[in-house]
């Protein structure tokens, strides 16, 4: 008898938990995310799928039980990395649902008439190399090969670095063409990241689109001194001026209605207790349906940001990290799985996905499954068992219908 949904996930729920923040910690090539990667590995070869791994890491698992040519594939499958104490389900249940849908499809005794693969892409949070789906954007060439591998994490080790380490050639990292031309659809499953599901009691939602969102890495440059000696009339203080510049995204955001904007890491250096810092570095998320509110957005928090720099006897820059347009799925795509799954509403998302950026270069679509709690990147994350099985069967219906 084939496993549970619920019953997969159980067998990886204690892997990457965090001791000191609560909830999971798997940053990319860490030991949390390997053991994960090693464990979707075992699943796959137990199940007889034919798994390799891509030079930008990628693992693609194949069932293609007629022998067919690697193209026009259905593809499905999500990441294993984690944002820094987030939830068990971000990531994994993607994974573990198209594991439980392969089962279901053999179950149903469908013979595909297009190969299926299952993809895990690494670092899609980017929590480590501070730029998300940095799997998906090495293998769409949407971020080039040379800037990526240059990436550092916060303990100063380079992306080519870490890959290395991991058994993974750099040279070989980049868009891979090839790769690109075997997919003829994607579709992935995620826990949804908000209330839309709950407010609406169903189980599983089909996405229309990701909103438009971007990272920028804002420092505020100072003068570092001492903390007991120097009087406050004489300090040029980069943690005051940041301490206003998170007010101000607050305030900007406000201003332009259906804007999120968040500062979620704050960067003193050199970081003591009794030390005016000399800088400090801030990271600020902004996401809005139109692309040109987020600009406008960003504009004026560098323009509020610059003003309070100023007035501190310190400086502002900004530099964009990351940005993604909105994304609306492939709308023929996008009503097959309606029709597939009957009476799932259609919601639009604020997070980031894999699917969004495969978009520009293949059809995708993407399926929601309830969180009770309505958060997400957090402990308190939940997927309640009989609908992480409600969604695993929309997936396998979806895949189904493609398949055949």
């Amino acid at each position: 008898m084939p496993e549970t949904t619920a019953g997969l996930l159980a067998q990886i729920a204690d892997t990457g938990r965090d001791a000191v923040r609560g909830g999971w910690s798997r940053p990319v090539f860490s030991s949390a995310e390997r053991e994960l990667l090693e464990w979707s590995q075992e699943q796959c070869t137990r199940r007889e799928l034919d798994v390799d791994v891509d030079g930008n890491g990628v693992l693609w698992a194949w069932w293609n039980p007629a022998g067919l040519p690697l193209v026009d594939a259905v593809v499905t499958g999500s990441h294993l990395d984690s944002v820094p104490g987030g939830g068990a389900f971000d990531g994994p249940l993607g994974v573990v649902s198209a594991l439980r849908a392969v089962d279901l499809l053999r179950q149903r005794q469908v013979a595909p008439t297009r190969p299926l693969a299952v993809a895990v892409f690494p670092e899609e949070e980017g929590s480590r190399f501070g730029i998300a789906c940095l799997g998906s954007r090495l293998l769409t060439g949407a971020l080039p090969a040379d800037r990526a591998l240059g990436l550092r994490d916060p303990d100063g080790n380079t992306l080519a670095d870490a890959a290395r380490r991991a058994g993974l050639d750099p040279h070989r990292m980049g868009r891979d063409d090839a790769a690109l031309a075997r997919i003829g659809a994607f579709v992935e499953l995620h826990v949804e990241q908000g209330r839309g599901l709950v407010d609406l009691a169903a189980p599983v939602a089909v996405a229309s689109s990701i909103i438009g969102h971007g990272r920028w890495r804002m420092t505020v440059h100072g003068r570092g001194d001492h903390a007991g000696t120097t009087l406050l009339a004489d300090r040029r203080d980069p943690v005051v001026v940041a301490a206003q510049v998170v007010l101000v995204v607050r305030s900007v955001a406000a201003e332009h209605p259906g804007t999120r904007a968040t500062v979620g890491r704050f960067q003193p250096v050199p970081g003591g207790t009794n030390v005016i810092a000399s800088r400090v570095d801030l990271w600020l998320d902004v996401r809005h349906p139109e692309d040109a509110v987020t600009a406008a957005v960003v504009e004026e928090i560098g323009r509020r940001a610059g003003a309070a720099a100023a007035g501190e006897g310190c400086t502002v820059e900004i530099h964009e990290e990351s940005l993604s347009p909105t994304v609306d799925f492939d709308p023929a795509l996008r009503d097959r799985v309606r029709a597939t799954v009957p009476g799932a509403p259609v919601l639009a998302t604020g997070a980031g996905h894999d699917a969004g950026i495969l978009a520009e270069h293949v059809p995708t679509a993407m399926l929601f499954v309830r969180n009770p709690t309505g958060v997400s990147h957090s402990p308190e994350e939940h997927v309640e068992d009989d609908d992480a099985e409600r969604g695993s069967v929309a997936l396998a219906d979806v895949l189904g219908a493609l398949l055949t």
